[in-house]
């Protein structure tokens, strides 16, 4: 194992470290507890949002912190959950009085520690609403999750609920909003490789030369079924027939189309599979209306990608247009 790091046991605190050095004129970074707040949080009248998970998916969380998304992000070591302290100190650090909303992907350990944080702050007086993300239609019950886990339209909700709060929208509404484009989206991922967690120094899952892992999960988690590698337009039907299947999505349906890399995907071939995706769009009658494609939510240097398609109306795509500053999102700023 060859990993850009001093030692196993220092990866999220030395990590932490750069995004400091490297974003401190826009964020706040604590390393007791850890977490990454938006420099002018908390905005007076201004519904917070805060967000979390295991490190190892960046730029989620921590790359989405700042104006027309995220308050605050919570980062657990890798693959794992961060603590109800680290949740609760992010929500008191964003909270203006106007109510927070809890971004969470169904991951137990996520689901247990949000949902203890939001406790313990209403007993403090915090008005907190929660937003669940549950896109993904490769499994039903994994080994992190009970139901489908949350993965690409994470990202999505975390923009576009973002833009809602931005906007002033009320606690409920902005919560209602994510709620509804984790409603209207799906998603499916591959691999052509594993990953390698720095503590452990061994693949999450086994593949030979010539095979790739259908529907796997963001922390390595190995998917449907393994077969034998193919075309990219051959992954793209693959992973998209699912998800239009699923909502299901129908001939004349506004989409947004997501082609988000694992980590160690190269931009030429995240093309390569986002022509795909739009060719075979095209073929279900689906207008592609926004996109986006690159390395957004990934699985350390994972290779492979995920495709992630949202049903859009006027209002969500509003929102995904709405002015964005964050270091890994960016535009109309």
């Amino acid at each position: 194992m060859k990993k850009l790091i001093n030692a196993h046991d220092r990866v999220v605190a030395d990590a932490l470290r750069g995004v400091q050095a490297a974003h401190g004129d826009r964020l706040r970074v604590s390393f007791d507890p850890y977490m990454i707040v938006r420099a002018d949080a908390p905005v007076s009248g201004k519904v917070g949002l805060i967000s979390g998970g295991g490190s190892g998916h960046e730029p989620l969380h921590g790359g989405y912190v700042g104006r027309g998304m995220l308050d605050a992000a919570c980062p657990g070591e890798v693959f794992t959950s961060p603590t109800p302290d680290q949740m609760l100190a992010a929500t008191k650090a964003v909270d203006s009085g106007a109510g927070v909303v809890h971004i969470v992907k169904n991951y137990t350990g996520d689901v247990l520690n949000f949902e203890m944080a939001a406790d313990l702050a209403g007993a403090d007086g915090v008005q907190v609403e929660t937003v669940l993300t549950n896109d993904d239609v490769a499994v039903e019950d994994s080994l992190y999750t009970a139901g489908r886990r949350g993965v690409g339209v994470t990202v999505l909700v975390e923009k576009i609920a973002g833009a809602a709060a931005e906007a002033g929208r009320s606690l409920q509404e902005v919560a209602e909003i994510g709620r509804r484009v984790n409603a209207q989206g799906r998603s499916m991922g591959m691999a052509l490789t594993p990953c390698i967690t720095p503590a452990s120094g061994h693949p999450s899952f086994e593949l030979g030369d010539d095979e790739v892992e259908i529907g796997i999960g963001i922390h390595g988690e190995p998917g449907r079924f393994k077969e034998k590698a193919g075309t990219a337009a051959q992954i793209a039907e693959r992973l998209l027939t699912p998800i239009v299947e699923d909502l299901p999505f129908s001939s004349g349906d506004r989409v947004l189309a997501f082609v988000n890399g694992m980590g160690g995907t190269p931009l030429l071939e995240l093309y390569i599979v986002y022509a795909e995706v739009a060719r075979l769009a095209g073929e279900h009658g689906l207008r592609i209306e926004r996109n986006l494609v690159g390395n957004y939510i990934t699985s350390l240097e994972m290779q492979g990608c995920s495709i992630t398609l949202l049903k859009l109306d006027d209002e969500l795509l509003e929102y995904w247009d709405a002015p964005v500053d964050t270091p890994a999102l960016r535009w109309g700023a």
